[in-house]
């Protein structure tokens, strides 16, 4: 798979484990180091391990596993290194005080749509900080 695929698939994954927020940010020609970013927001630590897994396992059904993960359970950031995509995985509190698409302002951004949660449109799950019990 080239990078653009993998950027694409590791972004639908995310948004098939109900990430918040997922962007691809095309950092090709801004960045020897990585060509793409997916970044993707979670409402719990939980979430953002589950949304973590659940990449990896789809990435791995394709042959494309991360070369690194960082982030221990119960993290609010979980990274996946797959070497020319690096997912992001935040809770909202962590994404917006490292900024990346900020700082990464003039990358190319797409923004995956997402389905409703329930069948009259309310999101039943919170994007705040709460703690979790």
């Amino acid at each position: 798979m080239d990078s653009a695929s993998i950027a694409r698939k590791a972004a639908e994954l995310a948004v098939e484990e109900l990430g918040r927020d997922v962007v691809i940010l095309d950092l090709h020609t801004l960045s020897d180091a990585v060509d793409y970013f997916v970044i993707v927001s979670a409402i719990s630590d939980i979430h953002t391990q589950a949304i973590a897994s659940g990449i990896e396992k789809g990435m791995k059904e394709l042959g494309a596993r991360p070369d690194h993960r960082e982030g221990a359970p119960g993290s609010s950031w979980i990274l996946l290194d797959f070497i020319d995509v690096v997912v992001h995985c935040f809770r909202p509190s962590t994404r917006e005080f490292y900024a990346l698409e900020e700082l990464w302002g003039d990358a190319p951004m797409e923004r995956l749509e997402q389905p409703s949660l329930s069948p009259e449109g309310y999101d039943h799950a919170r994007e705040d900080d709460a703690p979790e019990s």
